[in-house]
């Protein structure tokens, strides 16, 4: 089928699938770079369809098929556009599925809609990876770089290389959300593996304990990498997801 489109009020133009059913509807939130048709949106959506549940889900402004380039967006950029689609293309209560950045966007709703966001499950969550992934760990010449030259190329085993804005460092300071208390009176789901290349177990460790609610759960998966696609994690996120729900 072919993509939806959505025009922002902030001039941006964003490719979505959607189909209504059982709320809460279940949006899908992806990771830097990536793109709605990714295995676990996928995953995700035919499990949907299975149980008849409202799903969203949509391609940032300057990802997969929506507008704009990657090197001209940020945080700020795309949490605007997940706050546009969640408003626009569903109602009631959503519960967000957020994969990398995805998890770090989530957390962004969720304070921002909180009338909105019944529950989160997370996926290799990144929050603040910005500052804490790159700036944090890059050399001095690559931080000079970035803010001299606007940019800095950083190698990408996904890939072509991942061109990192000096819009893109700074923004992510007016975002990050572990620096400052975190309440969640949702139920919250955190899926992570050990093998976690990007984002390490440390981070997901860090983000529970930051996190202040009743209803978290931190699920490690021993062996499992980044991308977190193999049937087992995929089970492991359908199930997160109706645990989720039931408890929403």
């Amino acid at each position: 089928m072919s993509a939806s489109y959505l025009d922002t009020a902030q001039g941006r133009r964003l490719a979505y699938h959607r189909f209504s059913g059982r709320e809460p509807w279940v949006v899908f939130l992806g990771g830097l770079r990536s793109d709605m048709t990714g295995t676990k949106a996928m995953h995700l959506e035919d499990w949907a369809r299975r149980t008849g549940r409202a799903f969203l889900r949509f391609d940032y402004s300057g990802h997969g098929e929506s507008s704009g380039d990657f090197t001209e967006g940020c945080i700020g950029d795309w949490a605007e556009d997940a706050q546009a689609a969640i408003e626009a293309l569903t109602d009631g209560p959503v519960i967000l599925v957020g994969s990398s950045m995805g998890g770090w966007i989530s957390l962004l709703m969720a304070a921002r809609m909180p009338e909105r966001v019944a529950g989160l499950v997370t996926i290799a969550a990144a929050p603040d990876f910005t500052e804490d992934g790159m700036w944090a760990e890059w050399s001095e010449d690559q931080q000079t770089a970035c803010m001299e030259d606007g940019q800095v190329a950083l190698p990408s085993e996904y890939g072509e290389e991942m061109i990192i804005t000096r819009r893109m460092i700074e923004d992510g300071r007016d975002h990050l959300v572990l620096r400052d208390p975190l309440p969640l009176a949702i139920p919250v789901r955190m899926l992570q593996g050990t093998a976690d290349a990007d984002v390490p177990m440390s981070v997901a460790l860090r983000l529970l304990e930051h996190i202040d609610g009743d209803d978290i759960r931190l699920e490690l998966v021993k062996g499992a990498d980044h991308r977190f696609s193999d049937a087992p994690c995929l089970a492991s996120i359908a199930r997160a997801v109706e645990e989720v729900l039931t408890r929403a």
